[in-house]
Formats: C-alpha cells, sequence, structure tokens
C-alpha cells in the first residue's frame, strides 16, 4: 500500500464531528461501498486485476478518509483496507512459480544423501549387523564432503562450531536397549482350564428350596411373629442376612404380611395372596428398605434374648466349576 502524505491535511479533519452534513456523509459512504464491491467482484479473477487498479482503488480511499468523521463511514474504510489487503496477499502469492519455488526438504533430502546418511539395505546387509548400526546410531554424516564443496564457492573461514553449532552441544547417539528373549520351560506350561456352559451347574436350586423352607415354618408357627426373632440366627451374621433375603421373595409376593403391633414391633405372619381383582381394586404394592448390619444383629440379640435360631442352619451352598467345587 502507498504511503499516505498527510502534510496538507488539518488535523481537525481527523475530529469526530457530529454534526458532519449528511449529504456528505452519504456521499462518502458511497463511495466507500462502491470501492468495496470493485475489489470484491475481482477476488473470484484476481489475475484479471492489476496492480496498478488496485492501488488506484487505494488512492481513492486515501482520498475519501479526509472526509470520515463519524464512526460508520470509519467502518467502511477499515472493511475496505481489509479486502484490499487480502486482494494483494493474493496477487503476491500468485506471483511466486510454483515450479521454480525452493524447497526446504528436498534440499535436506537430498544432502543427508550426499553425505551418506542413507544407506541402502544391501551395503548394511554386507558391513554391519544389526548391533554395530544400532550403537553408531545410523551412519555417521559425512560433513567434510559437503565442506569441501563449499569452501569452492566461498573464501570465508569457517568457525570452529560453523556446522554444529555451539560447542557445548553434543552430538546425540539413539541408546540401544537390547531385549533379552524369554525362555519358556515347556514342561512347566499349563493350559488354562476350558471352563463349559455344563460345567457350571448347581445340585438344585437353593433359593426356591429355601423360599419354600421359610414359608412352611411360617405355617406351623400360625399367628404373626416378631421379624428379628424369625429371621435371626444368634450363631452365624451371615446367615441371618440370608434368612431376610429369602423372606423378601414371600413378602414380594403377597404371601406375608409385614406390619407393626400395638408395641410397635415389627412382625410378620402368612397371608392369603392377593390376586389379579384385588390389584385392580385399588391394591398397590409397597418397596421398603430394610437396614439391617452386624451392629442391628447383635443389638436385636441382646434386646430379643434370641438364643436359639427359629430357622435352621443351612449349609454352605456349592458351586462346580470345571472339575472342582467351591463353597
Amino acid at each position: 500500500m502507498p504511503d499516505i502524505d498527510m502534510g496538507n491535511a488539518s488535523t481537525s479533519n481527523l475530529v469526530y464531528d457530529p454534526d458532519q452534513d449528511p449529504e456528505e456523509k452519504r456521499a462518502v459512504r458511497k463511495n466507500y461501498r462502491s470501492l468495496a464491491k470493485t475489489v470484491e467482484e475481482q477476488q473470484a479473477n484476481p489475475n484479471d486485476y492489476t496492480a496498478e487498479e488496485l492501488t488506484s482503488q487505494v488512492h481513492r480511499a486515501d482520498k475519501l478518509f479526509d472526509k470520515v468523521k463519524g464512526p460508520q463511514e470509519a467502518t467502511l474504510d477499515s472493511h475496505f483496507l481489509l479486502m484490499a489487503s487480502s486482494m494483494g496477499a493474493q496477487k503476491a502469492r500468485a506471483m511466486k512459480s510454483g515450479s521454480g519455488a525452493f524447497d526446504v526438504d528436498e534440499f535436506v533430502s537430498k544432502l543427508i544423501t550426499f553425505m551418506g546418511g542413507r544407506k541402502t539395505l544391501e551395503e548394511h546387509a554386507a558391513n554391519e549387523s544389526d548391533a554395530e548400526f544400532e550403537e553408531d546410531g545410523g551412519a555417521v554424516l559425512e560433513w567434510t564432503k559437503i565442506g569441501r564443496k563449499a569452501l569452492a564457492k566461498s573464501r570465508r573461514v569457517p568457525a570452529m562450531g560453523f556446522m554444529l553449532g555451539p560447542l557445548s552441544i553434543e552430538q546425540k547417539k539413539r541408546a540401544v536397549v537390547k531385549r533379552a528373549k524369554l525362555e519358556k520351560n515347556k514342561d512347566e506350561q499349563r493350559k488354562p482350564q476350558e471352563l463349559k456352559e455344563e460345567d457350571i451347574s448347581r445340585t438344585q436350586n437353593e433359593t426356591t428350596k429355601n423360599v419354600a423352607a421359610l414359608e412352611a415354618l411360617l405355617s406351623e408357627d400360625g399367628g404373626p411373629i416378631n421379624i428379628f426373632e424369625f429371621v435371626i440366627n444368634p450363631d452365624s451374621f451371615a446367615q441371618s442376612v440370608e434368612n431376610i433375603f429369602y423372606l423378601s421373595f414371600l413378602i414380594r409376593d403377597g404371601k406375608v404380611a409385614f406390619e407393626t403391633d400395638e408395641n410397635a414391633v415389627p412382625v410378620i405372619y402368612l397371608c392369603e395372596q392377593p390376586s389379579d381383582q384385588d390389584y385392580a381394586g385399588g391394591l398397590k404394592k409397597r418397596q421398603k428398605v430394610f437396614e439391617f448390619d452386624m451392629a442391628i444383629w447383635k443389638r436385636a440379640i441382646e434386646v430379643f434374648n434370641i438364643t436359639k435360631a427359629r430357622i435352621p442352619q443351612r449349609e454352605r451352598a456349592q458351586t462346580r466349576l470345571g472339575d472342582k467345587w467351591y463353597g
């Protein structure tokens, strides 16, 4: 962009003037929009728009800027300058010939090859083993070879660190990590045991059997019974938890009722299982969360003086996996 000579312009011309003549403001806006439209139409075909034409448009914008005294006109001026700068950049890039451009990557690649940095696979196999090649960190570049070429074109005396940089920097070498092969004794190798679907089995459905046993015990007791006295096994906390688990199936199916008596003691008893008609008549199922930990288990044994389990102790269930049983 050419330099703008503002020597003859008065500083008062650059001051914001809210009382500027409306006709002058409209004329400035119209001229700026005309310049911007001209540049915008040429962006699709920048080769058809010469540098002289772009310079002429910029000179016209410089003259219009002397009449800019409001923010809206200043915005139009900035918009035009951005478009003109973009157009100038496009024309500058178009002036560079792609075929004759200097390719840095190609030059470096050829330079490395000239200095012996890339050895063919045949040379590597004939001259060096894998260990020797790795210890050297690859082929060492022959800087003296390119140095002789450079001395033929220049009389300047090379400094000590001219090619490798400062003396404090050492040439890096790739660390070689040799991995020892793990030799396995075939006699000690064991094939993992394969588990099939039929290998995972139980002698019978423990849950169904234990739920039925609890229902039979409640049928023998008849009336309501304290839930803690019924489910707690004073000799096993785990068995007590299992008893509550099995009892929850009976309550869920509506075969056992759970409520509190006049002394606020939770009791359970057998009841008639609701039918579909009962649920259709408005009967709703309710879910309750029963907290039971070891502290409650010990406290219930002490409060209700439970010395014997109402539900007989069950044997530990066993599951067969492969050719072994797990309890």
